[in-house]
């Protein structure tokens, strides 16, 4: 099939990690992909290389096309088979016209947020029809990433390696003996000297990712933190780091999700909301993992994420490093166990095509 994936960058280039990953992963599985971004930029370092199969096309060309193509000297001749519609993003209109005009219609699909939240599962797979405006007569279909048989499921990346220590050494972050390996990937955040403080307490190998994590390499405490600053990596050897650590502090939706899959702690910084609903959001998060794992230590987890996140006080421990870990591990293996977000997207779409 031919997919046309939309794409705006808001902000801080997840909602490009996420549709990337999409479009790499659809035409690894033989499916023809153009991606359509209002900001190419961060594919210079996500993707140097690029995909086969996947075409990348300036946001801005969709609606001219589109226009032209009503005109009859358009240059994309005809609309995909899928059409995604990445985080509600909301499509060219004169691309939509042209959507509502092909025959057999395209699947268009609405890829929503990843969360944790109940509302996922009763608004996975609902159908909206179009009654009004240049889509009349479609339909869209919200798919919902989550953590549950009854959600979209996970995009996956790297699988876990045995040899982490080796793979750290050749990219030269080999730790010291004793040392636990940190992955630092933050928005920026008031909470950081409390967090680096604790993170002292045990030598560590502190690798900061860049943007304001970077400030970490100021640090003045003790030697038992040992920092480096990483370059921008491209997405791929990004996912072999998260596996590749003991801990992974990560921020927004893309790189959270892989942390999830990569086995090992993490701590979650969510983008924050003026309405506070970043507090919900993380709440039940903490509780499906927990539930999922018998996780006796969640209420120390809830604590600390939440005093990262802003919503609370720092707390006076962290949750206990075997017991966290083992529930790390199952959970891993229980996401591992369900449908991945790639192979249930495509079983939906062809379900209605």
């Amino acid at each position: 099939m031919l997919w046309d994936l939309f794409c705006r960058v808001i902000d801080n280039y997840g909602d490009a990690g996420v549709c990337w990953r999409l479009a790499r992963g659809l035409a690894a599985r033989g499916e023809q992909v153009r991606l359509w971004l209002d900001d190419a930029s961060p594919l210079r370092w996500m993707a140097p290389e690029g995909a086969a199969g996947v075409q990348v096309h300036a946001w801005s060309d969709a609606e001219r096309d589109a226009i032209g193509h009503i005109g009859g000297i358009g240059r994309v001749s005809h609309v995909g088979d899928v059409v995604v519609e990445a985080f509600g993003c909301d499509l060219p209109p004169a691309f939509v016209t042209r959507m509502a005009q092909r025959v057999p219609r395209p699947v268009w699909i609405n890829l929503e947020y990843l969360s944790a939240e109940d509302y996922v599962e009763r608004s996975h797979g609902l159908r909206s029809p179009q009654f009004s405006g240049p889509g009349a007569g479609l339909d869209k279909w919200f798919f919902y990433p989550g953590f549950t048989q009854r959600t979209g499921g996970l995009l996956h990346g790297a699988a876990p390696r045995a040899d982490r220590r080796a793979w750290l050494a050749a990219q030269g972050w080999a730790p010291r003996d004793g040392e636990r390996v940190v992955l630092l990937f933050c928005y920026d955040n008031p909470a950081l000297p409390r967090l680096l403080q604790d993170l002292a307490t045990v030598p560590t190998l502190l690798l900061a990712a860049p943007g304001p994590a970077q400030q970490s390499l100021a640090w003045t405490g003790p030697p038992t933190l040992r920092t480096i600053a990483l370059p921008w990596l491209p997405q791929v050897r990004f996912d072999e780091l998260l596996v590749s650590t003991d801990l992974n502090i990560v921020r927004g939706e893309d790189s959270f999700a892989q942390a999830n899959l990569a086995g090992s702690p993490c701590i979650w910084q969510l983008y924050p909301q003026h309405d506070g609903a970043h507090g919900p959001k993380l709440d039940a998060w903490v509780d499906r993992f927990s539930d999922a794992t018998g996780f006796d230590d969640g209420a120390a987890l809830r604590a600390l994420t939440r005093a990262w996140n802003g919503l609370g006080a720092w707390p006076a421990r962290w949750p206990r490093p075997d017991h966290w870990a083992l529930a790390c591990a199952e959970w891993r293996d229980d996401l591992l166990g369900q449908g991945d977000l790639l192979t249930q997207l495509i079983r939906f779409v062809d379900a209605r095509r």
